[in-house]
């Protein structure tokens, strides 16, 4: 595909409303057929509290909860229990027409037969509750039980399943003494019609993190976060009656039932004061009308898919890459407007996994719901995938925990650098605890140094900068006139100072980036990395342009001086292999490129750091300077990065190579898992589902669609012409943009504010 950018002369413009053929119920999953177990699980949630749901061969209703704040005493995320519901007899077992149906619209799950016999599970959008509805034509009973696993305490050690180095502690990998404690869940005395359960932090791990890393004086200035948080469910229903502790059962038969599951995470001083809590907490509930939150919960939904869409036709790839699109998006809307950021290594969704290995783990043969790979630390390099495509789709709600977490982390990072380096400002290490600090393994235990002892990320700082990119671009389309004072500035003031403080300048007064760098890709003996060059050449403008009246002198004084002494982006010749050089030897004959460092050794691991300045730091792309170098770049990179944290397909987006992004794309949104939802993507360098990847995807389908520089919106700047697609995504500057292509000709364009579309600069499709 050529391209060339010309105005939209040939845009044919619709009428004031815009009529779409399709609609998210084009992309209901329906099944036929009941399950067998965990595997063959869909996702449901609020935005905080979130289910897997099953049905299992004799006819169970099994759903496990999850719960984005249900962080243990260990720092882990785990689930808040099993559930398992029967009906007596039941329906569904050997029945005609079985189906079973994630409903985008109207946010519920349906299970329903030929004879009318139908369960629901939906999840209110406002409070967290959890309602499980039956409707049998015949009288049935209903009995509900909490299956738990946490029933012991128990000890992992090292060599185990869980304690190893992609373990679901791999936080307290090599631990001194080689085993951790996982404390038991406490079930609380039954009520008349309702059973609770929950999981007490009696004792937390936190202080040893800050002991470990040399800052216990700040333990007074920060309170620990895990200490008394206590999580849990009060099950219950006004037509069943408690069985024992665990059990509720129906009192008698009946056509309609109805289950509800509150959930409440609170800390408290006492295990009483959360029960005074959730049932203060239950109360508020039950005074809800429950016609009138089921009615809320559908029109937030249906509002949901009203904010954005990109429906695809014209192919069976482009119908996937469409559906995949739209579940990637449920899945994060499902479990993204709660009070922590969602988790790359399976977001809430995980199952868990049958351990092999029991000698120090589990019961041989049962589950452990908790197991998830890569632990309970928050990855930058991984997360940031899930993230920026909100603000194009339009889902500033499901963004808005990211950065709070970054922000509310800031004060200890500031005080983190001036105890270790002496200096203010403040950065983030790679992989960090909701509260902001390396975990012990990373950084090395019994460590007398303050700099990581773990080679990949021990000076990969540059996520900060991606960061306040991503807050940036979050101005620009919101134009939130807070968010700047709030969360903007705070970071990049300190992110920046760091940058301008951390390293020497040369006799040329540049700075000298060393020890550093390039992403986790090259590690020691790495100067002057490109990602941490063109974060600060992408971001310093930025912030300079910012309107003056939301800046100091001083902070403008500071970017303009840090500007000017950066040294340059990194460029040199391919090698004689045509790809980018080892150690910098370039070919005399080569084409000019972009380089990973200045100077760098072998790679350890699989990124293109070069590749930054295209994404996600965007200072070269479609109408600027410089596109055949980075083409030829992207042409000459070392590693092929398709899924995952991969961001092959986004980099082809921006440079144009609509071939290559329509094959990326696809190959992101076909990386299906092995489980009967196959959109739980399948274990990348991750863990399944594998939330990154589908963010990956979202991002690449986006920006062959649309792209905004500035003031500037480029559509179809890398769409293939055998794709129709109806679409309707967010632009800086409060702009939606909506419209359809067919047989390659943009229709139907919609732009609000109307003023924007003179912004508007179109690709030619060829």
């Amino acid at each position: 595909m050529t391209q060339r950018i010309i105005l939209a002369l040939m845009v044919m413009v619709a009428a004031a409303t815009n009529v779409r053929a399709v609609s998210a119920d084009e992309y209901n999953v329906v099944w036929d057929s009941l399950g067998k177990n965990f595997k063959d699980s869909m996702p449901i949630g609020n935005g905080d509290l979130g289910l897997n749901v099953w049905t299992e061969q004799n006819g169970d209703l099994v759903f496990l909860i999850g719960k984005d704040d249900a962080w243990t005493e260990n720092a882990q995320l785990v689930k808040l229990g099993r559930v398992r519901v029967k009906l007596s007899p039941n329906p569904f077992v050997g029945a005609k027409g079985f189906r079973q149906e994630l409903k985008l619209r109207d946010g519920e799950i349906e299970i329903k037969d030929a004879a009318g016999d139908i369960m629901r599970v939906w999840v209110d959008v406002n409070h967290p509750v959890i309602h499980v509805e039956a409707q049998t034509k015949a009288p049935t009973e209903l009995q509900a039980a909490v299956e738990l696993w946490r029933l012991q305490p128990r000890e992992t050690r090292q060599g185990g399943a869980e304690l190893q180095g992609r373990g679901s502690l791999r936080e307290w990998n090599n631990i001194p003494g080689g085993k951790i404690v996982i404390d038991a869940d406490t079930v609380l005395p039954a009520q008349t019609n309702s059973v609770v359960w929950c999981h007490r932090n009696e004792r937390s791990l936190y202080p040893l993190v800050f002991e470990n890393q040399h800052l216990e004086s700040l333990l007074p200035k920060y309170p620990d976060p895990l200490l008394h948080r206590t999580f849990g469910v009060c099950m219950k229903s006004d037509g069943l009656v408690s069985v024992d502790n665990q059990t509720l059962k129906s009192e008698k038969s009946s056509t309609e039932h109805r289950l509800d599951l509150i959930a409440l995470t609170q800390q408290t001083d006492t295990i009483e004061q959360w029960q005074k809590s959730l049932n203060k907490l239950v109360s508020e509930i039950d005074a809800v009308n429950f016609s009138q939150a089921k009615h809320a919960t559908q029109k937030w939904w249906n509002e949901f898919w009203e904010r954005s869409w990109i429906y695809v036709s014209g192919s069976p790839d482009a119908h996937t890459v469409s559906q995949s699109y739209a579940l990637q998006r449920w899945m994060n809307a499902c479990a993204g407007r709660g009070a922590m950021a969602m988790k790359y290594n399976g977001s809430i969704f995980t199952v868990g996994q049958e351990l092999a290995d029991t000698t120090y783990d589990f019961v041989k043969g049962e589950q452990n719901a908790d197991y998830r790979n890569w632990g309970g630390n928050y990855w930058f390099q991984n997360t940031r995938h899930l993230y920026w495509p909100m603000l194009a789709a339009g889902d500033d709600d499901t963004l808005a925990p990211f950065l709070k977490m970054y922000r509310d982390a800031l004060p200890l990072a500031a005080d983190r650098t001036k105890i270790y380096f002496k200096h203010d400002g403040a950065c983030f290490p790679e992989t960090i605890f909701f509260w902001g600090l390396p975990n012990n393994n990373d950084f090395g235990w019994k460590n007398p140094e303050v700099i990581m002892k773990n080679t990949w990320i021990r000076h990969y700082v540059s996520g900060g900068l991606e960061l306040t990119a991503m807050m940036l671009d979050r101005f620009d389309y919101t134009q939130d006139k807070k968010f700047p004072a709030e969360t903007l500035l705070p970071l990049a003031d300190a992110i920046t100072v760091y940058y301008n403080e951390h390293w020497q300048r040369g006799a040329d007064g540049k700075i000298i980036f060393d020890p550093a760098q390039a992403i986790e890709t090259y590690q020691g003996g790495t100067i002057n990395p490109a990602p941490d060059i063109a974060g600060l050449k992408s971001i310093l403008p930025r912030l300079l342009a910012l309107p003056e009246n939301l800046t100091t002198e001083k902070q403008r004084d500071l970017w303009k001086n840090l500007l000017a002494d950066l040294p340059p982006l990194p460029t040199g010749r391919t090698g004689a292999n045509g790809k980018i050089p080892a150690n910098g030897q370039s070919s005399p004959d080569g084409k000019p490129i972009l380089l990973p460092a200045e100077i760098y050794g072998k790679p350890g691991n699989v990124e293109n750091p070069e590749l930054y300045a295209v994404f996600p730091f965007r200072l070269f792309g479609m109408g600027k300077p410089g596109l055949e170098m980075a083409r030829d770049t992207y042409a000459a990179k070392l590693f092929k990065s398709s899924t995952c944290w991969g961001q092959d397909g986004i980099e082809a987006a921006l440079l144009g190579l609509t071939d290559t992004a329509k094959s990326e794309v696809i190959a992101n949104f076909t990386a299906y898992g092995g489980e009967r939802f196959k959109w739980f993507w399948k274990q990348g360098h991750d863990a399944e589902p594998d939330m990154d990847n589908g963010g990956a995807g979202m991002e690449t389908l986006q920006l062959m669609l649309l792209q905004c520089d500035g003031r500037r919106i480029q559509l179809l700047p890398a769409w293939p012409k055998e794709w129709d697609v109806d679409f309707k995504l967010h632009a800086p500057f409060e702009t939606t943009i909506e419209g359809k292509v067919r047989a390659g000709k943009l229709t139907d364009l919609k732009v609000e504010p109307a003023s924007r579309r003179k912004d508007i600069l179109i690709g030619t499709l060829n």
